[in-house]
């Protein structure tokens, strides 16, 4: 395998690329970010310092994954989608100086195994995004998100639940659902929503 990097993007020598990567036209992927085996990184993307992304991981074009964002294999990032990581943003201290990067803590956003995070949503950092969630185009996201959750709307909230291969769960009984694709059975337990194995 190979790694591809366009010519105008800006990659980092400090940067660890998995082989089968590829980042595209003028996308920046900053020092010590570690990008594990076929990522695509879109046109425009930016990943911040240090930041990890497991196998298989897309970043669509313009996103934004601010340090110390962690996200998992096969997750997927929408194209204008920003991963926060200042709970108190300022450009300024309350002295009106201007702050500097000892001025502040940055909090990072984890996103789980296969989790989805629509175009143009909006994870306001420190959340955590559970395994196989899907977050909609244009969420804000201000608490954490269990696994397979759908959440959708300003503050995102949660209106159903979604399986695997990403499709809405129909649900069967009270505590059970199925996915009309995969045929998978999932059951709630403790609030938690866990695909059962047949």
């Amino acid at each position: 395998m190979s790694i591809r990097v366009a010519d105008s993007a800006d990659v980092s020598a400090s940067a660890s690329i998995g082989d089968g990567s590829s980042i595209w036209h003028l996308a920046q992927v900053r020092e010590h970010a570690m990008l594990g085996e076929n990522c695509t990184i879109g046109r425009g993307a930016y990943i911040g310092t240090g930041v990890r992304l497991g196998n298989n991981c897309k970043v669509q074009n313009y996103a934004l994954v601010y340090e110390p964002a962690v996200l998992g294999d096969g997750v997927f990032i929408g194209p204008a989608a920003v991963l926060t990581n200042d709970t108190y943003p300022r450009a300024v201290n309350a002295d009106g100086t201007l702050k500097s990067a000892d001025d502040w803590h940055a909090v990072g956003v984890r996103i789980g195994e296969g989790a989805s995070v629509g175009a143009r949503a909006v994870c306001v950092a420190p959340v955590e995004v559970g395994a196989w969630a899907m977050i909609a185009a244009g969420a804000v996201v201000t608490k954490d998100v269990p696994a397979h959750a759908l959440v959708v709307g300003v503050p995102a909230r949660h209106v159903g639940w979604v399986s695997r291969v990403g499709v809405r769960l129909e649900q069967e009984t009270a505590s059970t659902f199925r996915c009309p694709v995969s045929d998978e059975t999932y059951a709630l337990r403790n609030g938690a929503l866990e695909r059962v194995e047949r």
